[in-house]
């Protein structure tokens, strides 16, 4: 049964969501401490692939609120290149990398944690596996919708 992963990308954490093998659910599966840039998350990455057995990555495409790229999206792209590059080298290539616009993902991640009761400080440590869980089900939901009305499954970049 398939498995997608969603991916948020951070500075000091990257963060892991991955789908149910139905592809209806979206639930973390934690975050990789980075020392300040996400380059250094690809070989644990790479392993989450493996051992989950994961067949599609989505990584969150931080475009600007107009829908420019900005300095972020600039590096997602840099990741998901260099993502793609280790895929192949372990002889994983089967294996789909995408971006996917995550504009406001993180603000609907802090917003459901303080939902949740959790404090301000407690948010550092959950909101990136947060917003990619937030990316995945986005995904996973307009992915149920093309199933049933033929439509096109999700908008990637």
């Amino acid at each position: 049964m398939p498995i997608w992963m969603g991916i948020d990308l951070g500075d000091a954490r990257v963060g892991i969501a991955l789908s149910d093998p139905e592809l209806i659910l979206a639930h973390p599966r934690g975050n990789i401490k980075v020392p300040g840039d996400s380059f250094y998350a690809l070989e644990d990455v790479i392993d989450a692939i493996e051992e989950e057995n994961v067949e599609r990555v989505f990584v969150g495409y931080p475009l600007l609120l107009n829908g420019e790229e900005g300095k972020s999206a600039k590096k997602a792209k840099r990741w998901v290149k260099a993502l793609l590059r280790k895929l192949e080298e372990n002889k994983l290539s089967s294996v789909k990398a995408e971006l996917c616009d995550e504009r406001l993902t993180t603000v609907s991640a802090h917003s459901m944690l303080l939902e949740a009761g959790m404090s301000m400080r407690s948010h550092r440590s959950a909101v990136d596996q947060q917003s990619a869980v937030i990316l995945l089900q986005e995904i996973l939901d307009r992915n149920k919708c093309a199933e049933t009305d033929g439509s096109v499954a999700m908008e990637v970049v």
